[in-house]
């Protein structure tokens, strides 16, 4: 593996990356929520309705969970009500520290992975390249 250096800025705060999540959480729940009523007023409340509200948050989890070390099967979540949300906001938690990560990487990422123990970033890993 090619040394690449390390991100030119520090990883996160707590602060600005519950700030990070919280515009993520909302970027995906607000337009949801204007397709199901735009739905739901032009066709009725239904399941048809239900499902518009939870194609946003599934797709958007489909395509940001392999970022942070899930599957994209895990956009299914969503149709379990309120589970969907928690795997999303775990996506976004974990999205807001990129490119270092405070979780273990999968069997596929270890290659491509680098243990920090220097300084503030001690205790993290930081994956170079992109993810796929």
């Amino acid at each position: 593996m090619p040394d690449d250096p390390l991100s030119s800025r520090p990883p996160l705060g707590r602060a600005s990356r519950t700030l990070i999540v919280a515009l993520l959480v909302v970027g995906v729940v607000v337009p949801s929520i204007i397709i199901r009523e735009l739905i739901e007023g032009r066709m009725g409340a239904g399941p048809l309705a239900d499902f518009g509200w939870i194609a946003v948050p599934m797709a958007a989890t489909a395509w940001l969970a392999p970022r942070a070390s899930y599957r994209r099967r895990d956009a299914l979540w969503w149709l379990i009500g309120p589970f969907g949300l928690y795997v999303y906001v775990v996506i976004a938690w974990r999205l807001a520290f990129l490119p270092y990560r405070d979780w273990p990487p999968r069997p596929d990422e270890t290659p491509r992975v680098r243990w920090l123990r220097d300084g503030d970033q001690a205790g993290l890993w930081y994956l170079s390249g992109v993810a796929k």
